[in-house]
């Protein structure tokens, strides 16, 4: 049996139907002029595409950064550009693995996970980013086993979630399972991202007193893409120029001895 070929008319009603535009369809025959038709269903799909992208990129709460087009490549006396790349390309993410960002202060981790962020909320993911604090805290805040399991769900749920700056403050065994949990609830097909200024044989000093903490690295970094970044903190670097420039100025408002 033959399968009847969609006429032009016939994809546009198709269109119509997907949004949802049922008392269009309903007076169809009433606008003869397809392509003020097409052109209508153009904006209206182009529109829901941008409400849909400002919506996502709310929820994804990925905060202000700058683009990549503004980072430093020769600034880090080690990165592999390469690799961060092909993350941002979001090949971990098309894999269902995860990614770390080590490295000291100041080195362009956040901005590198903000920008992989951003790009995988274009490409249509869901994504949240948050703090490792940020995170922690509020599901320890959590007021009974419900509303807790309702707050791991937000964290479990996303395609990605971006964790920064684990590393920066030391937590009890509470929270490492927490996080541990967190973790563990992403390992089949969720990717998560995360930025730590300490290499992992020293996360027992984030979390100094639970025993959780070889199994949460073994779990986090299976089938994950590392990526090591060594260098001086740029933002220090950029302090030192603002203060040397408003130096400059200063001295060349003095007035001059004759």
């Amino acid at each position: 049996m033959s399968t009847r070929l969609l006429t032009p008319d016939d994809r546009m009603k198709e269109r119509a139907r997907t949004l949802g535009l049922f008392g269009l369809l309903a007076k169809w025959e009433e606008f003869p002029d397809a392509k003020l038709l097409a052109r209508l269903l153009d904006a209206e799909e182009a529109e829901r595409q941008r409400r849909s992208l400002d919506r996502r990129l709310k929820c994804a709460r990925i905060g202000r950064f700058k683009p990549m087009a503004d980072f430093d490549w020769g600034w880090p006396t080690k990165i592999d550009r390469e690799e961060v790349e092909d993350m941002l390309a979001l090949s971990f993410l098309t894999r269902g693995e995860n990614a770390v960002l080590v490295g000291p202060n100041g080195v362009g981790k956040t901005m590198i996970a903000q920008n992989i962020a951003h790009q995988a909320v274009e490409k249509g993911h869901t994504v949240r980013r948050t703090t490792a604090s940020e995170m922690l805290n509020e599901l320890l805040a959590m007021d009974g086993p419900s509303a807790l399991k309702r707050r791991l769900h937000r964290y479990a749920h996303p395609a990605l979630l971006a964790i920064d700056e684990v590393g920066y403050l030391s937590y009890d065994t509470r929270h490492a399972d927490l996080l541990f949990e967190v973790i563990s609830r992403r390992q089949e097909g969720k990717s998560t991202l995360v930025t730590t200024n300490l290499p992992f044989a020293e996360w027992k000093t984030v979390f100094p007193n639970a025993t959780c903490v070889v199994a949460l690295v073994d779990r986090l970094i299976h089938k994950a893409q590392v990526i090591a970044i060594e260098g001086e903190s740029y933002r220090l670097k950029e302090a030192k120029e603002r203060e040397a420039l408003r130096a400059r100025e200063r001295a060349a408002r003095r007035p001059r001895k004759k």
